[in-house]
């Protein structure tokens, strides 16, 4: 899938092809042997390789001490693609002899080779002889001192291995030569991946998926023929709700550039025309692996294009409110190494990305990194997941579910015969793994009240701490469904609206230590009529008091671009109380509330004759005074329509 990293330099390193200094005094005393190595050092300067490798064995079945004899059959082996043999022509020849400085070159290359295989011990230990025998090369210095400390690092992670036992995924699932690229949808009843027969070039990736259903994942069917086709369609990502999908496609007639990011939106049961994302969001450059946010609103994937930090880097791009997309810009340097890094896995939260790297300090190869979101929304340093997911081979992406339970990933393996097949796993999420902020979901339907007919409606989740909008789906026109994610901590205000209906306000308070359990919740937007009324389920008041607590602003300001869009229709704004305290004074209290959303109204550009206050007191309670949660609904603030 990748290019190996030193492709280039390794054909500078010590296996060369051209045979020792011909004066200089072999460690063999057996003339037969001598004269072997003299007659494949001809061969091999006819490139006749395979009667050299043949003399060579031979001296060497002559004098098994033959030194030269080892390292040039190694250097013809390398030539001819034969790492195994190198392998173990080098480690013979070289345990033969003290440390000697003209080997520097091979001591690089057994190096290499151990490092290939995990013996990161017997790596580091030739990767310094090199290093003593004093090179010339710069590169392959500094790629030596790099591996030394990789060695390093690897060799103390394996001796704090982190909990974890991966369980292959049911043939249900596996049932392909090559599955790879898990997501899940916010509420895990669907699971995505890429998939293809084999390796053959004439058997392309397609994307599947499989619903849950009764615990059980179902057999798995194309996506859709909208989405699926001839070319390869893999590495996609899907929304939180499930309805928009970004996936890459590589030489489509519309692409603009090596492979191009494409993205598709369900409505109903039908996901529509795949449409390419444009030159605002590709390049002509390799563009690919996306992750999307759990609104679909911010897209991280993996590019080569100018501009960034190393050859392959992570860019993240931001949906704008008319729908377009922003420029991506590369995660910089706090994620972005020199080497490669990719394979995006943006957490529910948004608080913590996972994504491979090869430029970080690891085990060897791609290794799978977490970094987490600061309170200054700057990333944290990667932190290395740990050995056993990581090894000295390259690792794929992972994918952790929104309650931080569940991990899926994929395996490169070999079947029984032989054949390379890449397998589905899924594993318990190890502490140390965790996103920083654990995550649930609101899930139901939009209706209209009074025909009770499902509703296309602009669902926004906005942070009331900070008055922020976190999140903003559609519910889907066919049936009304929506899915927001919900995350510990936090507390939220949940609008819903639709035109010519009232805005519908819902709050979520997770701040307190309680389960972050799913919340199934069903919408009746009210038209816009004489009489219609709404809760103003996220304005705030102290115990007692009038005065509007700041975190009411989302509220108040959602309310006024309401009436900004509806500038025909009158408001009265009343206020509620439960039966503690006095009547009168409960009469007064609701009234003052009343009057401050008003008062905030006028202040901030509402026309005063649009406006009028209420207070009832306890006289018009929702529900008995009998429950502290009963007295909670009690108390409230409603607008009714004049």
């Amino acid at each position: 899938m990748y290019k190996p990293l030193l492709a280039a330099l390794l054909l500078t390193a010590g296996c060369a092809t051209a045979s020792l200094a011909q004066n200089q005094k072999l460690s063999t005393s057996s003339t037969k042997a001598e004269r072997l190595y003299e007659k494949a050092d001809e061969y091999a300067r006819t490139r006749d390789f395979e009667r050299a490798l043949q003399s060579l064995s031979e001296a060497i079945e002559k004098d098994p001490k033959f030194v030269e004899a080892y390292i040039r059959a190694a250097s013809l082996q390398k030539l001819m693609g034969n790492k195994a043999a190198v392998y173990e022509l080098l480690q013979k020849g070289l345990q033969l002899v003290p440390f000697t400085p003209a080997y520097g070159g091979y001591y690089f290359d057994l190096a290499d080779l151990q490092f290939e295989r995990g013996e990161y011990a017997a790596a580091k230990a030739n990767y310094q002889a090199y290093l003593k025998s004093k090179p010339k090369n710069p590169k392959l210095i500094d790629w030596s001192r790099s591996q030394v400390k990789t060695a390093d690092f690897a060799m103390e992670a394996i001796q704090h291995p982190v909990p974890f036992d991966p369980i292959r995924m049911p043939a249900t699932l596996n049932r392909f030569g090559m599955q790879y690229f898990p997501y899940t949808t916010a509420d895990q009843r669907y699971f995505i991946y890429t998939a293809r027969a084999s390796s053959r070039p004439d058997h392309d990736e397609n994307i599947f998926i499989s619903e849950r259903v009764a615990g059980e994942w179902q057999e798995p069917v194309s996506i859709s023929k909208a989405i699926n086709t001839h070319a390869n369609e893999g590495a996609a990502t899907i929304s939180g709700d499930g309805k928009s999908l970004v996936f890459t496609s590589c030489n489509r007639p519309d692409s603009q550039g090596d492979c191009d990011l494409y993205i598709s939106f369900r409505t109903g049961e039908e996901w529509s025309k795949p449409k390419n994302m444009g030159n605002m969001v590709n390049s002509k450059a390799w563009d690919s692996q996306p992750s999307l946010s759990a609104d679909g609103r911010t897209l991280y994937f993996s590019s080569t294009r100018g501009g960034g930090v190393g050859k392959e880097d992570i860019w993240v791009a931001y949906l704008k409110e008319d729908g377009s997309w922003l420029r991506p810009v590369n995660m910089g340097k706090s994620v972005n190494s020199a080497g490669r890094d990719m394979a995006p896995s943006i957490h529910t939260s948004g608080s913590t990305m996972y994504f491979v790297s090869d430029g970080h300090l690891g085990l060897g190869g791609l290794d799978v990194f977490k970094t987490t979101k600061e309170e200054s929304q700057k990333w944290s340093e990667p932190q290395n997941l740990g050995y056993p997911l990581n090894t000295h081979a390259d690792e794929g992406s992972l994918f952790i579910t929104p309650d931080n339970t569940i991990g899926y990933y994929s395996r490169q393996e070999a079947t029984e015969a032989g054949a390379a097949t890449i397998q589905l796993y899924r594993f318990d999420v190890p502490a140390e793994w965790r996103s920083s902020e654990n995550s649930t979901y609101a899930q139901g339907r939009v209706f209209d009240k009074s025909t009770k007919k499902p509703l296309a409606a602009q669902v926004q989740l906005y942070n009331v701490e900070n008055d922020s909008l976190v999140q903003q789906v559609n519910s889907d026109k066919i049936n009304g469904e929506y899915t927001v994610v919900l995350t510990e901590g936090k507390q939220y205000a949940l609008y819903v609206s639709a035109p010519d209906y009232l805005l519908n306000s819902l709050s979520f308070d997770y701040t307190s230590q309680k389960a972050l359990s799913p919340v199934a919740l069903d919408v009746y937007l009210e038209p816009i009529k004489a009489g219609a009324a709404v809760v103003l389920n996220n304005l705030f008041f102290d115990t007692g008091k009038f005065g509007l607590e700041n975190k009411s602003k989302t509220e108040l300001n959602k309310l006024i671009r309401f009436l900004q869009q509806n500038e025909n229709i009158r408001m009265e704004i009343s206020g509620h109380t439960d039966d503690v305290g006095s009547d009168r004074d409960n009469q007064l209290l609701s009234e003052k509330r009343a009057k401050a959303v008003v008062d905030y109204l006028s202040n901030n550009g509402i026309s005063k004759s649009r406006l009028t206050y209420k207070g009832y007191g306890e006289s018009k309670p929702v529900a008995a005074n009998t429950t502290e949660e009963n007295r909670q609904l009690n108390r409230r603030i409603e607008m009714r329509v004049l």
